[in-house]
């Protein structure tokens, strides 16, 4: 998979955090591409240093919009929204990309949807 012409891409999340960068083939859907950033999303748990409780508390909204499926992500390259069924070749975008150079996708959390009918939030499907 991390062959030569493997494209190197890392994930900007909502908070400034990133996931990656790591090296994908080209042919690797946007799809799969989500289910990895699913699989790596930053899990909050609680720790007796200092500094990670703040940061734990400091992070309790954003356990509430943590995605549960591919459906929840939206992934931007370039301003573009990518589609699930294209590949990552297909998605990129060349103007002003630097060859060897990492791409950076912003990763977006779809908000939760009002449920009229039970009065509750949740997450689209």
């Amino acid at each position: 998979m991390a062959g030569e012409d493997s494209i190197e891409v890392k994930f900007r999340l909502f908070d400034g955090t990133d996931i990656g960068p790591s090296k994908y083939d080209p042919s690797t859907t946007v799809a799969s591409l989500k289910e990895i950033i699913l699989a790596r999303w930053p899990q909050v748990g609680y720790s007796t240093n200092i500094d990670r409780i703040v940061r734990v508390s400091s992070h309790e909204k954003d356990k509430e919009i943590a995605p549960k499926t591919i459906n929840d992500l939206k992934l931007i390259n370039a301003g573009r929204i990518l589609e699930n069924n294209r590949t990552l070749a297909e998605s990129r975008v060349l103007v002003g990309e630097v060859p060897g150079g990492v791409i950076t996708m912003h990763v977006v959390v779809r908000p939760p949807q009002f449920d009229k009918n039970n009065g509750n939030f949740a997450l689209s499907r």
